[in-house]
């Protein structure tokens, strides 16, 4: 037992380096270079760290202490709790509420509906562009400094606002075999609606010049669809009350006329609570 539970420290420690390193929930790092080798890298972070989180939650499955299948699942559940969008190549991180509410059919299968809000701040920079639109933009600055109506080394930067709502909804795959915790695994499909206000200093006349050229009204918004997958576990405080623990990576393409597609990691976790009657009663 000691041994399993060394191994289930040192997991969640390895995640928890994972997680927070670069632009995690807790804290970004800085934007990456605009190349093909930097958004690879940037995909790899995500993947990595949502693998991180699968493996830690077979590796809770297995030190976890058995006692038995679970004898109850009620016909549903409501869950309500912080969230934290994580996107790399924008580096940006985005904070706020997710709310889900599913339906129980089978003890392995449910249905149900999710929705995020969420809000974060990033500085834009060309290497967040596409690469024909950020090789125009640096070539202005180019011409800029040679004309020196630009200082040597000039670097664009424009603060950004972005709001962003989730809708998704599908089926959810739960595995029941003991009674303190329930593990699943979902696909994440759905659409995204995303609000970006850039905030270009007054006194750079070039970046408020991009600026009024990027976003003529003063903001961009954009309605996109998203896929990917996704996995948590529940832990199951008494038969009606639950601590829940969630990750998510999906992809989408907001604003394509700007933007490459990115790869978003999303967390989240909260209390959920289970009510109805039992569904496993009838098959008794």
């Amino acid at each position: 037992m000691r041994a399993r539970s060394c191994i289930f420290v040192l997991t969640i420690e390895r995640v928890a380096r994972s997680l927070t390193c670069g632009c995690g929930p807790f804290g970004c790092g800085q934007a990456r270079q605009a190349s093909r080798k930097g958004a690879t890298v940037d995909r790899l972070t995500c993947l990595v760290r949502f693998f991180y989180f699968m493996a830690a939650l077979a590796v809770i499955g297995l030190v976890t202490p058995l006692h038995g299948q679970q004898r109850e699942v009620n016909r549903y559940d409501l869950y309500s709790g912080f969230t934290a969008f994580s996107t790399p190549h924008l580096n940006l991180t985005e904070r706020g509420y997710n709310f889900q509410a599913g339906v129980n059919w089978r003890s392995w299968l449910a249905t149900g509906f999710d929705f995020d809000y969420v809000t974060g701040h990033s500085s834009l920079t060309p290497s967040m562009l596409k690469p024909s639109l950020a090789a125009e933009i640096n070539g202005e600055i180019a011409a800029l400094e040679a004309a020196q109506q630009l200082p040597p080394g000039y670097m664009l930067a424009v603060p950004t606002d972005s709001t962003t709502q989730t809708f998704a909804a599908g089926p959810q795959f739960s595995y029941r075999r003991w009674s303190f915790v329930t593990l699943f695994v979902r696909p994440s499909l759905g659409a995204v609606h995303q609000t970006a206000t850039p905030h270009p200093n007054p006194a750079d006349p070039f970046a408020v010049a991009v600026t009024a050229m990027l976003a003529p009204s003063g903001k961009k918004v954009d309605w996109q669809g998203f896929y990917g997958f996704g996995g948590g576990i529940d832990w199951n405080l008494t038969r009606h009350v639950a601590l829940r623990t969630q990750m998510d990576l999906v992809y989408w393409h907001l604003f394509n006329d700007l933007l490459d597609g990115n790869w978003t990691v999303q967390y989240a976790f909260g209390p959920t609570v289970h009510f109805g009657g039992n569904i496993l009663a009838r098959h008794r």
